[in-house]
């Protein structure tokens, strides 16, 4: 077999996107994979009871279905088929019904009561050409396709999401803000968690957040198909600890962590670069349970059996000191709960009659604290005798995540803080984030711009990067 042009480490989305630009280009690709099962965060698997699918890591996929990259892709050619529900995201509260995400931005406006012309005014604007603004947020630093609609976009979105929310009245807008921009795992008084808020909201007014039949593994065989039929090859439980676990190419492609980067490809890079890189910051981790369940959530509120993504803290108030509180090193007594129902829309994850739950929360960086308690009576708050539902469950801590993933280092699924000082600048500050001082290595995963998510923008620009130099490289070992 000759050696091919191009090898990704690591077949997360990010890596196997970047293995399928670069194959669809004419570039022999070759993929090394740790794991037995290729998928980092897209994985599918039996945790519980035989017959219950659970998603290992990413389980509902709103930037997955708008990528402008994987949208582009015929992967349903490749058995990927997309199950969109009536609501992206269902928000209960204590004292009144709950605040339901719809397609439909009239709909959800009418939900919030006396924000609803509030509502409309804020989103409606980036609902023209949601697309373009999608395509220039999920890219690198650069000059943007839609300028006006990305300076505006910027003018709401590098405020935090407190500040955003004051321009509400009701407890109803500000918790249905707050939901969404506690998905950056940042405090909500931080810089850019209104973009985040308003990525999130601006996705459920394009297109439910769905969830891929059979499970999120269902993502990875169709980008490993498509990969194939283009040309690449992939090879499982082969551990790349150092550069001498290299075939010659032309260029390497690292869809590991910054820590990962350094550790192998140290002997060459600068050395000033090796620090940088380990000076790169992950924040918080998360606690994650997954159950069989004997039937569906009994929600207070059934409306929020619509929503495959159900937001659980209450109020923009209590959600924020919560999530402040893990970046203090705190594990709240009434943390943020992001909880998913895939088998409410999907039956094929669990038996005739009976239902997969999944949820997490946010956690200090490699904690050892067991929070199965307070997950489940942040549930059971909204969803009285929930409790009474669970066959079996099962826990996944931070060091899980990374031992099942060295990527999420520290328990950090989203592939590092996301901040002001990291998000366009991740993992260190390069004209291209995804080049490196070597111009043969590459770095293509979510420790890059545009960050966490399934969308395979990560890998699809460090794919531009790698086949701007490829013709110019030698194969040989890479020493």
């Amino acid at each position: 077999m000759p050696d091919p042009d191009a090898v990704v480490i690591g077949s997360g989305p990010n890596g196997l996107a970047a293995a399928v630009h670069l194959a669809r280009a004419g570039a022999s690709v070759l993929v090394l994979e740790a794991h037995a099962e290729i998928g980092g965060g897209t994985r599918t698997a039996e945790l519980t009871l035989p017959g219950f699918l659970h998603d290992q890591c990413s389980a509902v996929h709103p930037m997955a279905i708008l990528s402008p990259w994987l949208r582009q892709l015929p992967l349903a050619d490749h058995g990927l088929r997309w199950i969109c529900p009536p609501a992206s995201a269902a928000h209960p509260l204590d004292d009144q019904p709950a605040v339901l995400l719809r397609r439909s931005l009239a709909d959800t406006a009418d939900d919030l009561g006396g924000d609803a012309r509030a509502y409309r005014r804020l989103l409606e604007p980036f609902l023209t050409d949601p697309h373009g603004l999608l395509a220039d947020a999920l890219a690198p630093l650069g000059l943007p396709r839609h300028p006006l609609l990305m300076l505006r976009f910027g003018w709401r979105g590098l405020r935090s999401a407190t500040s955003l929310a004051r321009r509400f009245d009701t407890p109803r807008a500000r918790a249905l803000l707050a939901g969404c921009a506690a998905h950056s795992i940042l405090p909500l008084d931080r810089a850019v968690t209104a973009a985040v808020a308003l990525m999130f909201l601006l996705a459920g007014h394009v297109e439910p957040w769905p969830v891929a039949a059979g499970g999120s593994h269902a993502i990875t065989r169709a980008l490993a198909s498509l990969l194939r039929a283009t040309g690449g090859r992939i090879e499982t439980s082969v551990r790349v600890r150092s550069l001498a676990d290299l075939p010659p190419a032309r260029v390497y492609l690292f869809d590991t962590s910054p820590a990962q980067l350094a550790s192998i490809a140290e002997p060459v890079l600068p050395r000033r670069y090796v620090r940088r890189l380990r000076r790169y910051r992950y924040g918080p981790g998360a606690f994650k349970l997954d159950w069989a369940l004997d039937g569906a959530i009994p929600w207070r509120d059934p409306r929020c059996l619509e929503a495959s993504t159900v937001h659980l803290g209450g109020t923009l108030e209590e959600i924020a000191a919560g999530e402040a509180g893990v970046w203090r090193g705190d594990h709240p007594e009434r943390p943020f709960v992001l909880l998913c129902q895939q088998s409410q829309f999907d039956p094929t994850r669990a038996p005739p009659g009976k239902h997969t739950g999944y949820a997490y929360c946010h956690v200090p960086s490699g904690s050892t604290v067991d929070v199965t308690a307070q997950i489940e009576q942040q549930i059971e708050r909204f969803a009285p005798g929930f409790r009474d539902r669970i066959l079996a469950r099962h826990a996944t801590s931070p060091a899980d995540f990374e031992r099942d993933n060295p990527n999420y280092v520290g328990g950090a699924i989203t592939g590092g803080a996301a901040d002001l000082f990291q998000l366009f600048t991740r993992p260190v500050a390069r004209l291209s984030p995804y080049t490196t001082p070597n111009p043969r290595v590459f770095l293509c995963s979510a420790s890059t711009p545009p960050g966490g998510g399934v969308h395979g923008m990560c890998g699809y620009h460090a794919a531009r990067a790698a086949l701007r130099r490829i013709d110019r490289l030698p194969a040989t070992p890479l020493r």
